[in-house]
């Protein structure tokens, strides 16, 4: 369950009575955020804004995880995203340059936009994209094998999460957050009107509670959320020539940071929690981006690294009430980075009981219940 519920009662429903000895010891919050990623950290920012005192709890460091394995491509009309994200896609693009601005105003720590523009290239063009002329494409990309693909241009950004893993969880302390890393919630209960929760650091109350902790979070929500591995590699070109564009393909995507290094990704694959990073999967996605971009070929691997995507049955997320006093925010698959600010504003939105900034209807809690009753 998502929050369980504790009847009131004697000190069992504590658990223990050594636990009911302890109550003067439990620390309160207003809310409670267990995960210190992107989206945790987001929603936190929000919710801080708005006066209320936030804690996250994290089971091992801020930004660690997915947040700072993605490529950074806020890739909101990308054509190959589920039709049903697009209007949570576009409110986030929309939120994107306060959202940064903020964080290095508080931070004091830079995020820039690394890229501003995409190449695409598609077995089909979609309607309303224009094909760019071979001309076109030698100037965004000398030396770009098309082979059977149709390009087309996309006006659209992205930066190095990096720089926002190592300025979002600084932003949140200067808010007043606190950010317990190296702390595991190991249950959640609503109670008596509050949520309980035991960490491995001792017990919490807070009024609400968000569930916000990535490709771990079906030990706590029960919702179907799976871990999606993803390998990538950085190299370093002999020449910036790629520098403000992005190159993207079904198989492959080239994403360059301005500075001569080119992040190239990314595999998707089921393999549970392991991050091992594989010698065989890096040469593979080494051949297809040489294959689209042959300069590749001439450039120096400089890092390889593996993360853990939360992926959805459907592949779209969940940012929905849960119980009376618990929200979950998860599942954002590839999209964590662009999706942030978006999920965040309709947190708060939620939680303070504010007119919603676009219909949330497809990214609800009970939709995989119905899904499994309609199989049934």
């Amino acid at each position: 369950m998502l929050c369980r519920e504790t009847a009131r009662g004697p000190a069992r429903d504590w658990g223990c009575s050594r636990a009911r000895n302890k109550i003067d010891d439990v620390k309160r919050t207003e809310v409670a955020i267990t995960g210190g990623g992107i989206i945790g950290l987001s929603a936190a920012l929000e919710l801080a804004d708005a006066g209320l005192r936030v804690t996250i709890f994290d089971r091992g460091r801020g930004m660690a995880e997915a947040s700072s394995a993605a490529a950074g491509m806020l890739a909101a009309s990308d054509p190959e995203n589920p039709a049903a994200l697009r209007p949570l896609a576009e409110l986030s693009a929309r939120l994107y340059p306060k959202f940064l601005e903020r964080i290095e105003e508080l931070s004091g720590e830079r995020v820039p936009i690394r890229t501003r523009r995409v190449i695409q290239g598609m077995l089909e063009l979609p309607e309303d994209f224009q094909e760019l002329t071979e001309a076109e494409l030698e100037t965004a990309a000398p030396g770009i094998v098309t082979e059977e693909l149709r390009f087309f241009s996309l006006d659209e950004e992205s930066l190095d999460p990096r720089d926002l893993a190592a300025a979002l969880p600084k932003a949140a302390r200067a808010m007043g957050i606190t950010l317990l890393e190296d702390t595991e919630i190991t249950e959640v209960r609503e109670r008596g009107g509050e949520i309980e929760i035991d960490t491995s650091a001792g017990r919490w109350v807070a009024e609400k509670f968000i569930h916000a902790s990535g490709a771990w979070a079906a030990r706590l929500s029960g919702l179907p959320i799976t871990p999606r591995k993803g390998q990538m590699v950085m190299v370093e070109e002999p020449r910036p020539a790629l520098a403000g564009v992005v190159l993207r393909s079904p198989g492959v995507y080239l994403v360059p940071r301005g500075d001569g290094r080119v992040v190239i990704g990314a595999t998707v694959e089921d393999a549970g929690f392991d991050k091992q990073v594989e010698q065989k999967a890096i040469a593979g996605l080494l051949d297809k981006a040489a294959a689209l971009w042959p300069p590749v070929r001439q450039s120096r691997m400089v890092e390889s690294w593996a993360g853990l995507r939360p992926a959805t049955p459907d592949g779209l997320p969940v940012i929905d009430a849960c119980g009376e006093r618990c929200w979950f925010a998860g599942g954002h698959f590839r999209n964590g980075i662009l999706l942030a600010p978006g999920t965040a504003r309709l947190l708060r939105e939620m939680i303070l009981g504010e007119p919603l900034s676009i219909d949330v209807s497809d990214f609800g809690c009970g939709r995989f219940a119905a899904a499994a009753a309609r199989g049934s």
